[in-house]
């Protein structure tokens, strides 16, 4: 289930990091899903929404550190 606009995204997603940190969260998450359609591609038995919500969130983590309740750009 790709996202098509930072709209669609979780609510976890939408209601803790900024703008600039969903579109990479939304682009790592539609790459991603397009990447490991097949299970053997994945580790383990791990679903496909689950592998690539955390390619996306590690994505992120790339470029944004939580500061206390807030995400921040890493400097």
């Amino acid at each position: 289930m790709p996202y098509n606009k930072i709209s669609e995204l979780p609510d976890p997603v939408k209601n803790a990091l900024p703008k600039h940190a969903q579109e990479i969260y939304m682009a790592a998450f539609n790459n991603a899903w397009d990447k490991y359609k097949d299970p053997d591609e994945r580790r383990g038995n791990a679903g496909r929404e689950e592998t690539t919500h955390k390619i996306a969130w590690s994505a992120v983590k790339q470029d944004y550190e939580k500061k206390g309740d807030e995400w921040r750009k890493k400097s």
